[in-house]
């Protein structure tokens, strides 16, 4: 288990500062002089940096040694972090964060593949939840943690606290972890880096920065059809090249296309919480981000309350039963948000998010399991790296629906307040997109991972397909 607390080092460090942001975001427009809405650019343009550069994370990996990645990736990601604490524009900001994404899409990926080369199968759902045990540490202490500080101090200082923990992730790093590298490597497919990183970048950002005003109409279009075109592009290089950047081939593989389609539908639905979540409390309630941020910690202390259980409820009822039932309570607790109110006494809501929490983690270690059922170690890095840019596209895409939602209820308004009740087509949105998932779910065998799960439908006394 030393591995996985290693690598969660560095996920404890991208965790907190993603939690902070998220806290402190209504005071970051404040002093910037922007709408909050409008930083919606800060928290996609973080995701679509990830998603760009992961594809390559995997092959730098194995061309230059996972040590020695994983190293530079955290470097990036603290010297982002750095320049995010000296903004004084919203273009800055989005700028640092992006130099951040880049760190991140090294650092997260990378350290899975580690986890994953150094543990069996029979392990990978175990050792996942150590793996995101201590990572989940940050989320927990973000939001109290980011409100705190923006409350009672200045906001910048919540990148800076990433400082101290990268030293310490270097040191863990460099004296524990292996320089694991792989013999025979084919040459990077450039081509497909490039069609790729077209792709998402301008289908994504183009979606996300439509209706707020930071570039022109015809511009968002353009993007928008610019990175479609791209990503079509990509799908047709990728099955014509022998080594494409990312092996959509791995599609063909039940347990791992339902993992990312249903997964992407899912994360769409969830992904603009953190997001949504923090301006309802502030803007709408009147909180102070101190407030906040004690109340919204509760969804990754739920998490953390999960992660114990996790593997054996899955073993119990199996992937397909838990990724369909689950969905049911993770959006019946997402609907219940919309119950809020500033009379709502703050341990109702806390404890409505809490429960919240504890199901989206129990949905989200289930996918992540089911999706490495069938893959071998050959493959192993193509499969992180699509799974993991189908998890940053949907948080993304997730935050530019739930706020183009509320954009679109406070326009028809008229006005640029932001009210309690804009918030509720935004939620409703996101609800029924995460439902979508069951049907992808359905299709699967009971018997789907088993080799993971450790779950048989004839000895649960459930039909087999």
């Amino acid at each position: 288990m030393l591995i996985p607390l290693i690598v969660a080092c560095a996920l404890f460090m991208e965790n907190l500062d993603s939690s902070v942001v998220s806290t402190s975001l209504p005071q970051i427009a404040l002093d910037l002089g922007v709408d909050p809405i409008s930083l919606k650019l800060a928290f996609t343009s973080y995701l679509i940096s990830v998603a760009v550069f992961l594809p390559i994370s995997g092959w730098m990996a194995d061309r230059f040694g996972a040590r020695t990645i994983f190293r530079l990736a955290i470097l990036v990601f603290v010297t982002g972090s750095v320049f995010c604490g000296l903004s004084s524009s919203l273009e800055g900001f989005v700028a640092a964060r992006i130099v951040q994404g880049a760190g991140g899409a090294m650092m997260v990926p990378v350290g899975r593949l580690v986890m994953l080369r150094s543990v069996q199968k029979s392990d990978y759902l175990r050792a996942m939840s150590w793996l995101t045990v201590p990572a989940m540490i940050g989320p927990v202490l973000g939001p109290p943690l980011g409100g705190f500080i923006t409350t009672y101090f200045e906001w910048r200082w919540i990148f800076w606290i990433n400082i101290p923990i990268s030293i310490v992730g270097l040191v863990l790093v460099s004296i524990f972890i292996k320089n694991y590298r792989e013999e025979n490597l084919p040459p990077l497919d450039t081509r497909g880096f490039v069609l790729s990183g077209i792709g998402l970048a301008g289908f994504v950002f183009g979606v996300a920065a439509s209706g707020i005003g930071v570039l022109p109409s015809w511009v968002d279009i353009v993007m928008i059809i610019l990175g479609a075109a791209a990503l079509y592009a990509y799908a047709r290089h990728a099955v014509e090249t022998p080594e494409p950047l990312m092996d959509l081939t791995l599609f063909r593989l039940p347990t791992f296309r339902v993992s990312v389609l249903g997964g992407l539908l899912f994360r769409i639905g969830v992904g603009a919480i953190p997001f949504l979540l923090p301006l309802l409390l502030q803007l709408g309630f009147g909180l102070t981000p101190f407030e906040s941020g004690l109340l919204t910690f509760a969804t990754a202390a739920g998490a953390v309350l999960m992660k114990f259980t996790a593997p054996r409820i899955v073993r119990a009822y199996g992937f397909r039963m838990v990724l369909m039932i689950n969905t049911l309570f993770t959006t019946a607790f997402l609907l219940a948000i919309l119950s809020f109110s500033k009379e709502t006494p703050h341990m109702v809501i806390f404890a409505v998010l809490l429960v919240g929490g504890f199901f989206r983690s129990l949905q989200f270690t289930a996918l992540n399991g089911l999706a490495f059922a069938e893959i071998d170690n050959r493959r192993m890095s193509h499969a992180t790296s699509i799974s993991s840019v189908g998890q940053q596209i949907s948080a993304a895409l997730g935050v530019a629906v739930g706020a183009a939602a509320l954009e679109i209820t406070r326009s028809i308004r008229g006005d640029m307040a932001v009210l309690p009740g804009d918030f509720a087509p935004a939620f409703l949105a996101l609800a029924v997109i995460g439902l979508l998932c069951i049907p992808i779910y359905a299709r699967m065998s009971p018997n789907a991972g088993s080799e993971v799960s450790g779950h048989r439908a004839e000895a649960a006394g459930e039909p087999s397909v």
